[in-house]
């Protein structure tokens, strides 16, 4: 017996890191999404719906069932045009969910000589890899809520995909489920509050920042917005389901003071801490292992504003 132990030890050491997505898993996935091929996967371009197809790919890997039809892509109009969200679940032990987006679109390209495509590493490539990455780690296993995952479209032009989804009528008997909703934007960088911290926007509206913290794995720390005069909460994503009365917040590492890759031709893996991200990945998939309905049902404040 005692010959066998210090296998049965590695066995388990192996398990863990097994159950670990890993950093070459992310940077394949962020190096794919904003590499030059995809032209700044602006919405209403062909490279625009090959990202598209591309995260479909991924949810396919994953087994996540479709949200609505026969296909992860689901349509939406863009001027004339059909434009696609992504969108997959993974069913758990309860109907109670969890939901986790982001938007994959960016602004582009120029015809400028040189380089001239804005990758968008950080904004938002970086943000739907998180989301990849909680899929990826919950791939063989039955959580507490079942999981939402959205890729959306479109924000960079109004928050368009994630207006079109947030009204399809044949997702609201999903949406009733939703517990909470976590959006990532632009966390590719260490944020000013150290490695493995986030920031969540509008933490005065909810106490969801309390209760993931609770909870959290390997000292990850959820901290408040530091930009609460920009009003971050009400400019992403996130507030298409605020209106719908659901608790939905952004968290993010980019330093708003400081960056200057927002927008810009240098937003390119250079700027990509492939660490950091993988580590937040990982924490934030070991503490949602531990949540469950009970012990996570985070409510709104009295301030927020369903009508922003």
């Amino acid at each position: 017996m005692k010959k066998l132990l210090p296998f049965f030890i590695l066995f388990l050491f192996n398990l863990n890191y097994a159950q670990e997505v890993s950093q070459e898993r992310v940077t394949k996935v962020l190096s794919t999404l904003a590499s030059d091929e995809m032209k700044g996967r602006e919405i209403g371009t062909p490279e625009n719906d090959s990202a598209a197809v591309y995260i479909a790919k991924l949810f396919k890997e994953n087994n996540l069932d479709f949200c609505t039809g026969d296909s992860y892509l689901v349509p939406f109009e863009y001027k004339g045009k059909v434009a696609y969200n992504v969108c997959g679940i993974k069913k758990g032990k309860s109907d109670k969910t969890l939901a986790f987006t982001a938007h994959f679109d960016h602004i582009g390209f120029t015809n400028k000589k040189g380089d001239n495509v804005y990758n968008g590493a950080d904004d938002n490539a970086s943000g739907v890899t998180t989301v990849v990455g909680i899929a990826d780690y919950f791939k063989e296993k039955k959580p507490n809520f079942s999981m939402m995952f959205i890729a959306f479209n479109g924000e960079e032009k109004g928050m368009k995909g994630s207006k079109a989804i947030a009204e399809n009528p044949a997702l609201h008997s999903e949406y009733q489920n939703i517990n909470a909703l976590l959006n990532f934007e632009m966390v590719a960088t260490v944020s000013q509050f150290g490695p493995n911290a986030l920031f969540m926007t509008g933490d005065e509206f909810s106490n969801l920042d309390e209760l993931f913290n609770t909870n959290a794995e390997n000292r990850l720390k959820i901290f408040p917005d530091p930009y609460k005069g920009q009003q971050l909460f009400y400019r992403s994503d996130n507030v298409m389901f605020v209106r719908k009365k659901i608790i939905a917040h952004s968290f993010s590492t980019v330093n708003m003071n400081t960056a200057t890759h927002y927008h810009q031709l240098n937003d390119e893996l250079s700027v990509v801490d492939f660490g950091n991200v993988t580590q937040i990945i990982n924490n934030l998939s070991k503490t949602i292992e531990k949540l469950k309905p009970e012990n996570f049902a985070p409510k709104y404040s009295e301030n927020v504003n369903f009508n922003k």
